[in-house]
């Protein structure tokens, strides 16, 4: 995909600078994956944890400028709408900035998710509890997730998500998580 046609909000420039910025830090943490001493390149890792089911999850899923097909159905099992036990295609421009975001933060913990696909159902559900929910919440495409770390605070981790120049930040101090997605880049506080 060139730079020209990429879908609207997404600056793949961005997010490949993010993850070039942070070659020198990620370098030990991806240390033990196959390939990367004999200099494989660019390798992408996503680590999260659900308190919600228990699940934790520690992936590789880009290695040399290929997205790894059974990593992203892992992620995307890992990010259903488990309230329903639904699964959706994750937006690859969400994964890669989630990523990258972590990446920046110089951190070895793993995110904790606290939503990421939402059904229809579900996102009116919530919605119908809390007017921070959006109507057509981005949720619902598999374009965002809401995230938060306990070694960094929400502006750390929204600072991070900015500089990526891939999409949404949200920030939410009175639930203590950050919202990413792939849609508009924008920011606002909840």
């Amino acid at each position: 995909m060139t730079e020209k046609s990429a879908p609207r909000g997404i600056s793949r420039r961005g997010v490949l600078a993010a993850f070039a910025s942070t070659v020198v830090t990620a370098a030990p943490t991806f240390s033990n994956a196959a390939g990367f001493l004999r200099g494989a390149g660019d390798i992408r890792r996503l680590k999260m944890y659900n308190g919600r089911t228990g699940e934790s999850m520690d992936t590789i899923y880009w290695i040399e400028g290929s997205y790894i097909k059974e990593a992203l159905k892992e992620i995307n099992a890992f990010m259903r709408d488990w309230r329903r036990n639904e699964v959706k295609v994750i937006d690859t421009r969400t994964i890669d900035i989630m990523a990258a975001s972590h990446n920046l933060m110089n951190t070895s913990e793993p995110y904790m998710l606290l939503s990421g696909y939402r059904s229809a159902a579900t996102n009116a559900m919530l919605r119908s509890r809390s007017g921070g929910v959006a109507k057509n919440s981005l949720h619902i495409k598999g374009q965002a997730a809401d995230l938060r770390l306990g070694s960094r605070s929400i502006y750390q981790m929204a600072k991070a998500a900015q500089s990526c120049q891939g999409g949404g930040v949200g920030t939410y101090r009175g639930s203590n998580f950050v919202h990413m997605d792939c849609g508009a880049i924008r920011s606002w506080n909840g």
